[in-house]
């Protein structure tokens, strides 16, 4: 079975937009498309609910019911238990009033287990903990490939572990890392897996119950929705770390890690991802009543679509001498965010592109630690191309032709 373009294209308001009609849209690793079912939940909270919610009147009682809505679906999609998800203000956010919660509990001495493969979201909260007197261990990328070796992993781990923290892919390098592995490691250690899924999940949301990570953090404006960061951890941990909320919601575990005020509007809209990924479904299979199945299956036609329009751009880009493509050279195995080396001419072949109307980055993402790891100079950055299912066999043709006039 393969993906219905023309009709994934229906479900996004920005392909009827005449702003960005003609162009190519190659920049998703930074933020996706919002689907109508997000932009529609989002204008109807604000124009009919937007009073505190949990009220006994119509508009709030409504207003809390849709939220609840969020967290019940999308929780029911990962696999993981209502309360143990949560939003915030950002994933880079959430994973740092997590590093606070467990300064309360780590003592000198205690180890901590980073990669130099990790978008600075999931890497500098723990990172500053050394200032406790926590020893932070680095998993070191192969300068080469930019790939994580889990027999390196085998050799940081000891009794002394508390956590490991690593990406589910990076933002720069592209390679899946084989999460439900790792996690069994980490856990015969007795330490605690921390995995950033900012960059993997908007290519199918991740069966998060399966992969067996403990936390587990994404973006939902990277998934189709508005600007949250979504959170699962798991009860057990949850409860055992230290409140960072109000006191009196210690009892509530989503409430735990939300020190602020939670985004209603936000959060409520985010059940929009869920209408989205049943209309998907709905579409391409037979009517299937498990959410988790549901998300599997379409998880899989999206990541399908994906790696057979990826191919003939890893060919082309692994033909050109004169740059170098970071992570691995086979479509599968990585998701497509292809970040390349050009020198010193980065930004300006971005430019050229969106001269062009190819709308692509150049820049660090926020990856400095991957990019000096693998000998690029964060100052001049790479090339960012990414797309994601809604992406067509045209539009990867179109930056094919491009990029072999520009490189």
């Amino acid at each position: 079975m393969q993906l219905d373009l023309d009709f994934v294209r229906s479900q996004f308001p920005a392909f009827g937009e005449s702003s960005l009609a003609g162009k190519a849209f190659f920049e998703n690793a930074g933020g996706s498309y919002a689907c109508r079912q997000v932009i529609d939940r989002l204008a109807r909270f604000y124009r009919e609910r937007k009073v505190q919610p949990y009220g006994p009147f119509d508009a709030s009682r409504l207003g809390g019911e849709e939220m609840d809505e969020a967290r019940g679906r999308l929780s029911a999609m990962l696999g993981v238990e209502v309360d143990e998800l949560s939003f915030g203000p950002s994933t880079t956010q959430n994973a740092y009033v997590l590093a606070q919660a467990f300064r309360q509990i780590l003592r000198r001495g205690d180890e901590v287990v980073v990669t130099d493969q990790d978008h600075e979201a999931n890497s500098g909260p723990w990172r500053r903990l050394a200032d406790e007197g926590i020893r932070i261990r680095e998993w070191r990328i192969d300068p080469e490939t930019g790939h994580l070796d889990p027999v390196d992993l085998q050799e940081l781990l000891n009794e002394r572990t508390r956590l490991v923290c690593f990406p589910h892919c990076s933002n720069v390098v592209g390679e899946v890392n084989d999460v439900a592995s790792i996690c069994r490691t980490v856990h015969e250690s007795g330490a605690v897996a921390c995995v950033d899924g900012v960059s993997f999940a908007p290519h199918g949301l991740p069966d998060i119950g399966a992969l067996g990570a403990d936390i587990y953090l994404f973006s939902a404006y990277k998934t189709f929705g508005p600007h949250q960061g979504i959170m699962a951890i798991r009860r057990e941990l949850g409860l055992r770390l230290p409140n960072q909320g109000h006191f009196f919601n210690v009892d509530s575990l989503f409430k735990r890690f939300t020190p602020a005020g939670p985004d209603h509007a936000q959060i409520a809209a985010s059940a929009g991802i869920a209408d989205y990924f049943d209309a998907l479904h709905s579409h391409h299979f037979p009517p299937e009543d498990d959410p988790r199945r549901r998300a599997i299956q379409v998880h899989g036609l999206s990541r399908a679509h994906e790696t057979r329009i990826l191919r003939p751009l890893l060919e082309f880009l692994c033909s050109r001498n004169r740059i170098r493509l970071l992570g691995p050279s086979q479509a599968e195995g990585r998701v497509p965010t292809l970040s390349v080396d050009c020198g010193n001419s980065c930004a300006d072949i971005a430019a050229e592109l969106a001269a062009r109307g190819i709308m692509a980055g150049s820049g660090d993402f926020y990856a400095v630690r991957p990019l000096k790891a693998m000998g690029v100079d964060p100052a001049q950055g790479v090339l960012r191309m990414s797309f994601v299912h809604y992406t067509g066999e045209d539009d990867i043709e179109r930056l094919v032709q491009a990029l072999d006039q520009l490189t």
